[in-house]
């Protein structure tokens, strides 16, 4: 974090509104076996289905990885993109450029260097938007046909709790009473990291679309424990699409024993409000 925004890996469900009709836990056109190459010896493993599925519309496709790959050459000019860079942070670099290829590859479209804007925003080939996202033990990466979605943005943590002071930093007051209250009642979810994650994605779905920074304090968001569900109410001017201020996002989330994830999928079409569904 710094200078108190949202950061990580940038690009990123749906606008000030829900995705209805959109089939959030349906299938879709995804590779099971996420990143190709071997770790180890072998394959990097990933669920038949992959975590995040559950929380996409069919028109994103994903790749997980439970292992950094190895003997995968990246293009030079994404080499160059780390190569000052620490061997954990190249490894792990390498298998979310791998797992963005094998999405966009499910998509039909064959990528070559997906490289980074100035504050580390993957640029996708003309047509498509995507997201990646890593933490320890996990790595994974979405894309879509821009026709079909506007904006994505997802983000994985370890499901364990935010290092003290954290919350105090990236929370609103009612924010931190929400997340409060439910680790109380439902401690089997680390709610206080599920909120950073949600703030991350947020910040990962707007960067696209208005191209500038956005602090934590600058979304409201709220959640529904129950239907897995959350909304991002803008507390700024946020840019326009299709004529439409954009003032909210809602997204889906999930959560194991081991990791929190969020993830938004903005439709291409009219479905939000103009005013965010902040309960």
């Amino acid at each position: 974090m710094t200078g108190g925004g949202m950061t990580g890996d940038m690009t990123g469900d749906g606008l000030t509104g829900d995705m209805t009709g959109d089939g959030l836990t349906g299938g879709g056109t995804v590779d099971g076996g996420a990143a190709r190459g071997r770790t180890g010896g072998e394959g990097p493993q990933a669920a038949a289905s992959p975590l995040i599925r559950a929380i996409l519309p069919p028109s994103v496709t994903c790749a997980e990885a439970t292992a950094d790959v190895v003997d995968v050459v990246l293009p030079a000019e994404e080499q160059a993109l780390v190569a000052r860079s620490v061997d954990s942070r190249r490894a792990e670099f390498t298998t979310g450029r791998t797992c963005a290829r094998r999405a966009l590859a499910d998509l039909g479209v064959t990528a070559g260097p997906i490289l980074s804007d100035a504050r580390g925003a993957p640029q996708w080939p003309n047509g498509t938007i995507g997201s990646i996202t890593h933490c320890d033990g996990y790595r994974a990466a979405v894309a879509a046909r821009t026709a079909d979605v506007v904006t994505l943005g997802i983000d994985a943590e370890a499901n364990q709790p935010l290092p003290e002071g954290i919350l105090e930093a990236v929370a609103l007051p009612a924010e931190r009473e929400w997340v409060r209250a439910l680790l109380r009642a439902r401690p089997e979810v680390h709610w206080d990291r599920l909120l950073f994650s949600m703030k991350e994605t947020v910040y990962k779905a707007w960067y696209p679309l208005a191209r500038c920074m956005l602090d934590f304090d600058e979304a409201h968001l709220a959640v529904d424990p129950d239907q897995h569900t959350f909304t991002a109410r803008l507390l700024r001017p946020g840019p326009e699409v299709s004529g439409r201020p954009v003032t909210g996002f809602s997204g889906r989330w999930t959560a194991t024993e081991a990791l929190v994830l969020s993830a938004i999928a903005v439709p291409n079409d009219s479905r939000w409000s103009r005013t965010a569904p902040v309960s």
